[in-house]
């Protein structure tokens, strides 16, 4: 019997493999991991493995993009928007390097990337070899794992470890480069996802000790607050999240990469946090007694002057990565672990309560940033559009449902502060990294994730230039997606700060744009430019119903500023109106 049952797991084996190219094997280890889209650009260092994907079209799309960065982006986007890990590839040299601000951004914004690049011949590395680069010490940095693979027969179980840590515990990048005889030599093909990895524990436990003095600070807590990021996103813990706030009646608020967790509307949903934040949940952070910070790392732009950061709180941190805790806030409770099963853990424990006057003290502090700041904004009380009008308009005519892709400056505040978010996985910005130029290729790898849903790319004048290209893209591949050009003729953020702390003196940021329209149409887009007020709601109405991809130029008033603001270095109580 135990005879028998050898021979059958040896023919079982033997039916299981193939004998294939290590470049048809990168291709077979994608289908295998579920992966659909594909955004790079080839060279000769990756050529073999473009040759092999030219055999699988019908199961992989790859999406040519006009450059590393934008395929980087892209691959961001997808993610971002789906859950799922996003593929760049990309050859060697500057085609590899051309990738890592991507890449960068990736890490700091923890979004879950494979990142394939192919390298010169094993015999040629450290030869300085045409366009060779040593692109794992290059990446290192900004890479949560990476790996240079020199033999065919290893491609599935680094490939396989690759997607591995790249999705589990706190997400990330990783980077794998393929020699070039490692895509021409052969190997017996077998592919088994990886489930582990000796010494990385992804998820830490989280101690039932921690959960309870969490519950019990929250209990006795009269002016308890929130604050989550993106980890509740990652996590998938939107409804636990929502259930914790109900039950305990806790005002939360949120970072950037945390928005559209929880709906706009939600009555405890108490605005963002941060440098451009709301006035409420920024100044009564040093008025609260329990501060609880769910799957957010008190990025410097939250939390300003650290010496005078809620320094009244007791401060407990949910936290899937042990290395963040205690890194920039010294925290009273740690819970460390997956923050979906973390609140699950949590809910049981808290009382039953709500914090009606402590609400209020928000709801009026809201009510003076109302008058100061948000009615000048998103009401005509200037002659010229302001970009806040621009997102009420796309806001009403979107019903809260679309995904905003936002770029990096001014514009990207007022899309954080003004859009309304009825969906999680709606808000996809370089929040970490502030990358100018990520807007364009991330909205196309949005709209390619989630073909149903309305994306819509809201950029400044400024990074709209770093990857315009991407409009070549966007014409190829027919991916309908809406771009909004606020254009104020500025580099708006970097204008804000020299009018404010450097006597107005305009160093470098004015812009001289050429005619984006024009340019638009080169590209076969519907486009469209607005001027004037009496234009903007038939412009975005007919931006919404295209079918197809659409440019809208909007011109915004050239020197508006980005209120509330904190100072650079200053405390969260110092945040300034105007």
């Amino acid at each position: 019997m135990k005879e028998t049952q050898t021979l059958e797991t040896k023919k079982n084996s033997e039916r299981s493999t193939e004998r294939i190219c290590g470049s048809e094997a990168v291709i077979k280890c994608l289908i295998a991991e579920g992966v659909d889209v594909l955004y790079g650009y080839p060279g000769g260092a990756i050529m073999p493995v473009y040759d092999e994907l030219f055999k699988y079209q019908d199961q992989i799309h790859h999406v040519l993009t006009r450059h590393e960065q934008g395929a980087a982006h892209a691959a961001q986007g997808y993610a971002r928007i789906s859950g799922r890990v996003g593929v760049a590839m990309a050859t060697s040299g500057p085609g590899a390097t051309n990738l890592i601000t991507g890449i960068a951004d990736a890490q700091i914004d923890s979004t879950p990337l494979v990142c394939i690049t192919g390298q010169v011949p094993s015999h040629l590395l450290g030869s300085d070899a045409f366009q060779e680069t040593d692109i794992v010490g290059i990446s290192t940095p900004v890479t949560k794992w990476n790996h240079q693979v020199t033999r065919a027969e290893d491609i599935p179980e680094v490939i396989a470890k690759a997607f591995y840590i790249a999705k589990s515990g706190r997400p990330g990048p990783v980077l794998i480069d393929i020699t070039k005889n490692a895509q021409f030599g052969e190997l017996d093909f077998k592919y088994e996802k990886c489930t582990g990895v000796r010494s990385y524990i992804p998820v830490p436990k989280t101690a039932p000790e921690s959960l309870q003095a969490a519950a019990d600070l929250i209990n006795r807590a009269k002016k308890p607050m929130i604050v989550w990021g993106q980890g509740i996103i990652l996590g998938e813990a939107e409804a636990e999240l929502k259930a914790v706030i109900e039950k305990a009646g806790i005002p939360a608020a949120w970072t950037i990469m945390g928005a559209s967790a929880i709906p706009t509307s939600h009555p405890l949903n108490v605005g963002m946090v941060g440098m451009h934040g709301n006035y409420a949940p920024n100044v009564l952070t040093n008025e609260c007694d329990v501060l609880i910070a769910i799957g957010m790392r008190f990025d410097d732009r939250v939390t300003g002057d650290l010496n005078t950061y809620a320094k009244q709180a007791k401060v407990i941190h949910f936290e899937i990565d042990p290395a963040e805790v205690d890194k920039n806030v010294k925290t009273d409770v740690a819970v460390l672990g997956d923050a979906k099963a973390s609140l699950q853990a949590l809910l049981p424990l808290l009382n039953e309560n709500s914090h009606t006057d402590w609400l209020q003290e928000f709801r009026k502090l809201y009510d003076i940033e109302f008058e100061k700041v948000i009615k000048h904004d998103i009401t005509p009380t200037k002659e010229g559009l302001t970009m806040g009008e621009v997102l009420r308009e796309i806001n009403k005519q979107s019903g809260g449902n679309a995904a905003i892709v936002s770029d990096v400056g001014q514009h990207q505040m007022i899309a954080c502060r003004y859009s309304e978010f009825n969906k999680t996985k709606s808000n996809i910005t370089s929040g970490g990294l502030g990358t100018m130029g990520f807007a364009l290729p991330a909205a196309m790898g949005a709209k390619m994730a989630e073909p149903e849903r309305d994306v819509v790319a809201i950029i400044g004048d400024g990074g709209f230039q770093m990857n315009i290209q991407e409009l070549g893209t966007i014409f190829q591949t027919q991916i309908p997606v809406k771009i909004v050009v606020l254009n104020n003729e500025f580099l708006g953020m970097v204008r804000q700060w020299q009018q404010l702390f450097f006597d107005k003196r305009y160093a470098s940021t004015e812009m001289t744009n050429p005619d984006f329209i024009t340019i638009a149409k080169g590209y076969h887009l519907e486009t469209k430019r607005v001027t004037k007020r009496e234009e903007l709601a038939g412009a975005v109405e007919e931006m919404m119903a295209s079918e197809g991809a659409y440019f809208l130029e909007v011109c915004v008033e050239k020197e508006d500023n980005v209120f509330p603001m904190i100072p650079s270095g200053a405390s969260v109580s110092d945040i300034r109106l105007s």
